[in-house]
Parts: structure tokens; sequence; C-alpha cells
């Protein structure tokens, strides 16, 4: 296996509260991302870095494991076609990332198999109290109430594998920088006019100019969360205590947890603006580019997967305002339905009914992608996104917008 075996050992890391405020309060896919890491390329060890720098986009939840990078030495064999790799999903597979991360959900106890609900409870946004009291009573509801988060929180949970690649410029650069020298000498001889200080000038340019550009191959999957899944836990794995039993059941049937593969896409690869990165920050460079490539593909993945495109909160109404963004994907053409949450009394259970449709205003598109500010990009500082109505009646904020694929 090219994969580094010291990618075998999966542990859940703490999950991070999320913040608690308007544009926050909705509920989000959660989100796992790896990287594979070509040891063997130019910039290996900064493009790791780097990945390792970045922060989960705050449209989705944290959902990380402990490892991050998985080590190879060789490109990934199909990478430029849509399917999915099969090194990628065998390694999924054997180290049964599923279970893990199911595992992670319930803060399950590795040595006791005591799990509890509270990360549910936080990012399925339920009352607390009244959760726990419908759990304890084992009543109807409790049951309703976790189908609910099954659907629209568990089985939300998606992992990025990002197969990073630098896109060596550099040779190209100094072939031209030679043409460059050499035109100046011939135009020196024919019109006696020393021209060669520009040429040189220009030539030691173009080898010390400040580029980095890397294309990412990103394969998205699912965490199967279905009816019989969702029971096998509950019924053989859950213990709200220390249970030798069922920790032990959980361990020997790891393999019932699974993924699928459900989507793949690659950068294209666009070099990004420097503008604003310092001279003594190379590294910065580095995060940028790979930064703006993996948000980029995480765009497309969300209009290529309807399960993994994002729901953000309307801010206003009047102007109809929405923290949404290029980071996102959003240009002057995309279309957001707008969708009315209503909760059942009698279970808890949340649906999402659509009450109209909205499109962005052209020249009021915020530019959240990363260091869009430190760039001077147009819209970098607007905060939010305004619309303008398609269809649809009266809207409020903490409406919910979600986009809708293109025909």
């Amino acid at each position: 296996m090219i994969l580094s075996a010291l990618a075998f050992i999966l542990i859940a890391m703490p999950a991070q509260a999320q913040e608690e405020n308007e544009a926050n309060d909705y509920r989000r896919s959660s989100l796992y991302s790896v990287m594979v890491n070509h040891t063997d390329q130019k910039y290996a060890e900064e493009i790791k870095n780097a990945f390792l720098d970045m922060e989960v986009p705050d449209k989705y939840n944290d959902h990380n494991l402990s490892v991050k990078v998985l080590d190879m030495n060789k490109k990934l064999k199909g990478a430029r076609s849509d399917q999915e790799s099969q090194i990628i999903t065998d390694f999924l597979n054997t180290n049964k990332v599923a279970s893990r991360l199911v595992a992670k959900w319930f803060n399950r106890d590795a040595f006791t198999g005591q799990c509890d609900v509270e990360l549910v409870k936080e990012r399925g946004m339920y009352n607390a109290s009244e959760f726990d009291k419908e759990m304890a009573a084992r009543s109807q509801r409790a049951k309703a109430l976790l189908e609910d988060a099954g659907e629209d929180l568990i089985g939300n949970t998606f992992v990025l594998v990002n197969d990073i690649r630098y896109v060596d410029k550099s040779q190209k650069a100094k072939g031209f920088a030679t043409v460059l020298r050499a035109i100046g000498q011939v135009a020196g001889a024919v019109t006696g006019v020393n021209v060669s200080d520009l040429t040189d000038n220009l030539g030691d340019m173009l080898e010390s100019i400040k580029g980095f550009k890397v294309r990412i191959n990103t394969f998205l999957y699912q965490l199967v969360w279905d009816e019989e899944t969702s029971a096998n836990f509950y019924q053989n794995h859950y213990s709200a205590k220390p249970d030798e039993a069922k920790c032990k059941a959980f361990d020997a049937g790891r393999g019932a947890y699974k993924l699928k593969f459900v989507g793949k896409v690659e950068s294209k690869g666009n070099s990004s603006s420097f503008m604003g990165i310092k001279e003594d920050q190379p590294q910065m460079m580095v995060l940028k580019a790979c930064t703006r490539a993996i948000d980029e593909n995480i765009a497309d993945l969300s209009h290529e997967v309807e399960a993994f495109r994002v729901r953000v909160p309307l801010l206003s109404s009047e102007p109809i305002t929405a923290p949404i963004g290029m980071k996102e994907g959003v240009q002057k053409d995309s279309r957001f339905e707008v969708l009315e949450v209503n909760e059942d009394p009698a279970s808890g259970k949340r649906t999402y009914k659509r009450v109209g449709v909205i499109q962005p205003i052209s020249n009021l598109i915020w530019d959240n992608r990363f260091m869009a500010v430190e760039e001077g990009a147009t819209g970098a500082t607007l905060g939010m996104t305004t619309f303008k109505k398609v269809s649809g009646g009266d809207f409020y904020p903490g409406m919910l917008i979600r986009e809708i694929a293109s025909k």
C-alpha cells in the first residue's frame, strides 16, 4: 500500500462549539477534510503545512478526525477522470473511517463504549432540557427526534479527499527570460542601441515572479445513515453508560458503517493573485493558492451534489441579504430557493418548504474568498450578498436559502 502507515490510526478530536449568533443559527452539513500529500513533489512540505493551517469552511461543521494527511509517493491513477479512486476508497474502508465519524457524532469513549448526544443537540439546535426529557422517557417523540437528527445532520456528514499537485511554472518562466535576453542582444546588434540592460531586467523579473499554482482533484464521500444503519447503532452499539459488551460489539462491527462516493471535481488551476502578501511571507502564498483551489472545488461539488449544497439564513428582507458569496460559487446568474423552516410540535421533526426564488444583484455579490480583503478585491468588504426577488411572497430574516442547480 502506497499510503503512509502513519495514517492508519484515526482518533476523533474534540468537537468545536459553534458560534451562537444569527448568521450561524442553522443546521449545516458536517465535513472531514483530508489531503493526499505527494512526498516526491516540489514544495510537498509547504503544501502539507498550508493544508493543516486551513480552517473548515464556515458553512460546514468541523467533523475532522486527527489524521489529516495521507502520504503518497506517486500520482493517483485516474485522477483526471470523474470516477472514484479505488486507492482512496480502499483506504477509507480499511481504516473504518465511517465508524469513526459515527463515533465522533456520539462522543463515544473508545475504552468504555459510553456515548452521549451532546453534539447532536448542539448542531441540531434542539432545546437541551426537552431533548433530555424525551430521551429519558424513551418516548415516541424521542425516536422521532433521533430520526430527524439522523436525516438532517448525521446523514449529511461528508469526507473530502484532496489530491494536491504543484504545477511547476519555473521552467517556462526561465525559458521566456532567456528568449527576452536573446531578443535584446539581436536588437542591440541591429539597431546599435543598447537594450540589453532593459531585457536583462525583464528576464530577472520574470525569474523571480512570485507565483504559485496548484491543481487539486477533490473526491467527495457521504456517510450512509439509513434506517438499517441507525437501528443497528442505537440497538447494538449505543450506550449512555459504560458497557463492555456494546463496546466490543461496536469495535467488531465497524464494517457495518459505510461511506458512499458521490462526486469528484478538479480545480481549474487558475493562478491566485498574491497582492497583499509580503515578500517575507512565502507560506501565505502557498496557503492562499491551496485554500482558493479547495474552496473552488467545494463550490463545484455543491452545484453537482444536492445533499452537499449549503443552506444559509437570510439576514434581512428589505433589502434581501445573506452571508454567502463568491467563496461558495455565487455568480450573477445563480438562483436560490427561499425555504421556510417548519417544526412539527408533536415530533419536533423539521421540514423545509420552498416559498420563493431570489437572484444575486450582480454588483452586490460579496467576495468572501480567502484573503480577498487583503488583495483589495471588488466586493470584499460587503459582508453579505444582496439579492432581488424572482418569485414568492414575503420573506423574513431567518428563512434559509439554498442554491438551485442550473439547467
